[in-house]
């Protein structure tokens, strides 16, 4: 594990070092998400998948859908259901 010290600026801002950026292949304009738990913070890189990438998850997403039984129009229920379990 690579270990670097970061500084916090009066924004509130952190910069990467490049040599991280580099490792990481993080470039200008990409996202990170923050993770926190107690005083550790994790960051990880956020990639948008190309439309290749994407539809090969939804093709697979359907396939496993239709493997196990699921229709269209049982999509609304699935998603009504899971919004109940969440509040309880």
């Amino acid at each position: 594990m690579n270990t670097q010290i970061l500084t916090v600026s009066s924004k509130g801002q952190i910069s990467l070092p490049v040599s991280i950026c580099k490792r990481l292949s993080i470039g200008a304009g990409d996202k990170l998400v923050a993770y926190t738990s107690g005083d550790v913070i994790m960051l990880k890189t956020l990639k948008v998948p190309s439309a290749e990438e994407f539809e090969s998850s939804l093709d697979e997403a359907q396939a496993w859908a239709t493997s196990v039984g699921y229709a269209e129009n049982d999509i609304n229920d699935i998603i009504k259901s899971s919004r109940r379990k969440k509040r309880i």
